[in-house]
């Protein structure tokens, strides 16, 4: 099982990946520190993969320097319990799902329901059902991951 997680300066967005099940999601307030508490007591992940910050050569802010506290918090709790960490970066997950690095977060969504299955409905729901919002991201990170993990590469 993989914890994938779509960071953020205030509030992370997390996906459990599962081979044989649905996916389950959640959003955390950082300061909470709840997703850490997952991580150091609550379950035993096979590796936690996290969406990383990439310098595409612009200034950046405070968001982004939380961003990147939070990102090491989550490190620290994984080798704290001996669990791998992925680093993801999202220029790699677009070229992986859809070819280029150029790729907007709807062609990524796109790209994912062609790969896993239509979100589907209520009374018939599909393998991305309940996937909404920084999901997608979480989502990807996930999937990227565990392609990642198929091929050796990681984890």
């Amino acid at each position: 099982m993989i914890l994938a997680i779509d960071p953020g300066p205030e509030s992370s967005q997390w996906l459990t990946w599962f081979t044989c099940a649905s996916p389950s999601t959640g959003n955390e307030l950082n300061s909470s520190r709840r997703l850490i508490g997952r991580i150091e007591t609550s379950f035993r992940y096979d590796a936690v993969a996290i969406e990383m910050i990439a310098c595409y050569g612009m200034p950046v802010g405070k968001e982004v320097f939380e961003t990147c506290y939070f990102i090491g918090q989550i490190i620290e709790a994984c080798h704290r319990r001996g669990i791998p960490v992925i680093r993801v970066y999202r220029k790699d997950v677009k070229l992986e799902l859809c070819g280029s690095a150029r790729a907007k977060d709807a062609n990524v969504r796109q790209a994912l329901i062609d790969k896993l299955g239509a979100p589907g409905t209520k009374k018939a729901p599909g393998p991305t059902y309940g996937i909404s919002g920084h999901a997608w991201s979480a989502l990807a990170v996930a999937w990227y991951a565990d392609q990642l993990t198929k091929k050796g590469v990681a984890a």
